[in-house]
């Protein structure tokens, strides 16, 4: 095996120097120089990926289009976020703040898909004890799990080509080191590389792994951003860790859609599937109360229904307040541009707070005129009813635009019992949907008369 020569590169140029320097020579930038590997090639013969020696070429006739063959994770929720199941040979990189339930999440997988098949989980944040701990205390089985407590990626993958496991989990990829750096575990590098040999052995042997990521202070995976690239698929876990709700977003996934959402509910006996998180979502106040209403958002493939609150008060401060929460708040501040421009009601003099209820992120524009009638229902103090959902984008000009999946968010609104909707022309059903009223809106105008009519 030809021996790998340490270097350092540029994270900004990409050149590369024998030794560190506090600046690049090529750019000029400074602390940018960090270690990495070089794997010299042997006399004679070029470096081998995972596809092998030589790559064989093929027109895209000739490539097989046959469904990629999947198997079950023993859970629904966590099925729908990969796109149907899990694939031979994919690397699935799982992020989240620290207690929102990785580690949790993936033990039970593992458990239950133990099984019917191989499976390794490699732990190198806790002991072998600790996790076994937590495994009785979740009531999962345990006599099939094999565990390994181990950092090295040699030694991990050492025991993987003995053992043969159909599904892996590495906790987590920062604890991972490879003996030929010199930097400690954690640094770029060492994740940059670890990472590559997991990837490599992955498509080498078809084993699906689970990798555990760190997260930023600002929310984002740590270590390099090539290290979500070099994966199949991205998961992030929202919600707080002090909820009782947690959704897992697929942000990146080769074998499916991104933006799916599984929602799970943390008990004692840990992650639990929600199957209809509307219903958990719903569960509002019995009297109707000013600045709430209901709106239909889309979730990957399926339709949520969600309660958005509003609170909007006189401000006593010269620069008037604006709070979002699950929402966007550049958003928030053109949609009362467009209140006062078309709908004639002022808030500059008004401290506006948004909420979207139960932790979910809501980033489509699809959320417009259920805000704007929230924020209008706090600040005439005027209640709107129980059953009223409502959707639909809010142009500049004032015009009521239609929004994808239309038809599907109206009959979740029916399958729950909602008597009337306000949504865009466009987005009006064909055919007239059993106990739902379905008004079509075009203009800000005409909807602000019928949310109050």
């Amino acid at each position: 095996m030809a021996k790998a020569k340490r270097m350092y590169g540029c994270t900004e140029c990409g050149a590369t120097y024998p030794k560190w320097a506090g600046q690049c020579g090529d750019c000029g930038v400074w602390n940018t120089l960090v270690e990495t590997l070089i794997e010299a090639d042997a006399p004679g013969k070029g470096r081998a990926g995972w596809a092998g020696d030589q790559a064989e070429l093929k027109t895209l006739a000739q490539v097989s289009v046959e469904e990629i063959p999947r198997f079950p994770t023993q859970s629904s929720e966590l099925d729908r976020v990969l796109g149907g199941g899990l694939v031979d040979g994919s690397v699935v990189l799982i992020g989240g703040d620290p207690g929102i339930g990785k580690s949790t999440i993936l033990l039970q997988t593992l458990c239950n898909m133990a099984q019917h098949l191989p499976a390794l989980y490699v732990t190198g944040e806790e002991s072998q004890q600790q996790v076994a701990m937590r495994a009785r205390r979740l009531e999962l089985p345990q006599d099939k799990l094999k565990v390994m407590t181990e950092t090295c990626i040699e030694t991990i993958l050492t025991v993987a080509r003995r053992e043969k496991p159909r599904v892996m989990v590495i906790d987590s990829i920062q604890t991972i080191f490879t003996e030929q750096l010199q930097s400690a575990p954690g640094g770029v590098a060492q994740v940059r590389e670890s990472a590559a040999l997991l990837v490599r052995y992955a498509k080498q042997s078809g084993t699906a792994i689970f990798l555990v990521g760190h997260v930023t202070k600002e929310g984002s995976l740590a270590g390099p951003r090539v290290l979500e690239h070099m994966v199949d698929t991205v998961l992030y876990f929202e919600g707080e860790s002090d909820g009782r709700l947690r959704m897992l977003r697929a942000v990146k996934n080769r074998f499916g859609a991104v933006n799916e959402l599984g929602v799970f509910g943390m008990t004692d006996r840990g992650l639990k599937e929600v199957s209809n998180p509307s219903a958990i979502f719903l569960n509002r106040a019995q009297e109707a109360v000013s600045g709430s209403v209901v709106m239909a958002t889309w979730e990957g493939s399926r339709p949520m229904l969600i309660e958005v609150q509003a609170l909007v008060d006189t401000s006593h401060l010269g620069n008037p307040r604006r709070v979002t929460v699950g929402l966007d708040q550049n958003r928030l501040a053109m949609l009362l541009a467009v209140l006062h421009r078309h709908g004639g009601i002022p808030t500059h003099d008004q401290d506006v707070f948004l909420n979207v209820v139960g932790g979910v992120k809501v980033l489509e524009t699809a959320s417009d005129l259920a805000l704007m009638a929230a924020i209008i229902s706090s600040l005439r103090n005027r209640p709107l009813e129980h059953g009223l959902l409502v959707f639909g984008e809010i142009g500049l000009s004032g015009e009521i635009r239609p929004v994808p999946s239309g038809q599907e968010r109206l009959k979740e609104a029916a399958k729950h019992g909602f008597k009337r909707a306000i949504v865009p022309k466009a987005n009006a059903p064909r055919e007239t949907l059993p106990g739902l009223q379905v008004i079509a809106v075009t203009r800000l105008e005409e909807a602000l008369d019928a949310l109050f009519e």
